[in-house]
């Protein structure tokens, strides 16, 4: 299997590289840098491509000309969100025009290239996946107030339906993941009872993440999970 995860420099994108892959697979890697101490699984081939999603039409160009002409799996786990969102301190009209444009740019615009340059190196496959990375913001009546984050996120949802209409015939599996609060100050080498207890039920460790989506990757090509939904346990908006 060869599958390639965008944003996976920290936190879950830095997971999921670590996490995924058998023996005899591939992980492709695409963030500004290449980060230091990754421990990906035996045997597991790693590649990295760096390219700052900040600046769209560059960095997609790049991925375009460096990434394989086949992949099976394609995960984007991009996003950015407001210099105060998840805080008490977050106001939508302070934000700055610049901030919201940036945050469109990276969380809206880069992913739509992506999806245009990458998808078609999926179609190859047996049975290729495209996961995208959203959030519990993004559901209706969510309980969030950003604004520019929420909607971004929301955009997921219209861009997974119409790809899964356009590429049906393909058999082209797209999934949301509509995250959390996710623990991401543990990483995947932390123990799961030492990172699930971090925040005291009210975060989501990466492993749990890196659980679903190994599990998403196990099924045949006869169904696919449409949208998936991991609050922590303690999130009274669930």
């Amino acid at each position: 299997m060869k599958m390639m995860v965008v944003g996976a420099s920290r936190g879950l994108g830095r997971a999921l590289v670590e996490g995924l892959g058998k023996p005899g697979d591939s992980v492709i890697g695409v963030s500004r840098r290449l980060p230091e101490g990754l421990a990906v699984a035996s045997e597991v081939s790693l590649e990295w491509i760096e390219a700052d999603l900040a600046r769209p039409a560059e960095a997609v160009a790049l991925i375009e000309a460096e990434a394989p002409a086949e992949l099976d799996v394609l995960i984007c786990n991009v996003g950015i969100w407001e210099e105060h969102a998840f805080s008490e301190q977050y106001a939508f009209l302070s934000d700055s025009d610049e901030s919201i444009g940036r945050l469109v740019e990276v969380n809206i615009v880069s992913t739509l290239l992506l999806l245009k340059r990458l998808v078609p190196r999926l179609l190859g496959s047996a049975r290729p996946q495209l996961i995208l990375t959203g959030s519990t913001s993004a559901l209706r009546q969510s309980g969030r107030p950003e604004v520019a984050f929420g909607a971004s996120k929301f955009a997921l949802n219209g861009m997974a339906d119409a790809l899964r209409e356009g590429f049906r015939d393909e058999g082209l599996a797209v999934t949301v993941l509509q995250l959390g609060y996710l623990n991401t100050d543990d990483p995947l080498s932390t123990p799961l009872a030492d990172a699930a207890a971090r925040g005291e039920g009210h975060q989501i460790p990466v492993h749990d993440v890196v659980t679903l989506v190994d599990a998403l990757l196990r099924l045949s090509g006869a169904s696919f999970v449409r949208e998936l939904t991991l609050p922590a346990i303690r999130d009274e908006r669930f």
